[in-house]
């Protein structure tokens, strides 16, 4: 990120080839509202510090997380709360308009050939759907 034009370059290039770009751990650190602006991303990963708060009532976590939601919202840009561990949380999530939830309350970290049996206990199997792609589409 010391060259931004070489970075938007680069994404922009990785873009072409099929691969979505999200802001990890959006509002700490070194993400800001300027690489929203500046990168074409497709997902904004609002940090679980913000989430944490989500528990308690009239927290200043809700009022970050609601205003990342509506600017992402504004920029067509997906939303995914990190950390979400209680159902007051996701519930809250919801509320605000959040896209996409992940944390413990779904599931701990699994190795890859445990995903097919965790999707069927999280009972989402059936709620997925395959999408084909065209052979001419696989690199």
């Amino acid at each position: 990120m010391d060259n931004p034009t070489s970075a938007a370059e680069l994404l922009n290039r990785l873009r072409g080839l099929g691969v979505k770009l999200s802001v990890d751990d959006f509002g700490t650190g070194y993400s800001s509202l300027a690489y929203l602006q500046r990168f074409a991303v497709d997902d904004v990963k609002i940090d679980r510090t913000f989430v944490d708060g989500l528990d308690r009532e009239d927290t200043s976590d809700e009022s970050l997380v609601a205003a990342i939601i509506a600017m992402a919202g504004a920029l067509k840009v997906t939303t995914i709360a990190e950390g979400v561990e209680t159902i007051g949380q996701a519930h809250r999530l919801c509320d605000l308009g959040c896209d996409v939830a992940q944390g413990f309350l779904y599931s701990r970290p699994v190795p890859a050939e445990q995903v097919p049996a965790t999707i069927e206990r999280l009972g989402i199997a059936r709620q997925l759907r395959a999408v084909p792609v065209p052979a001419s589409e696989i690199a």
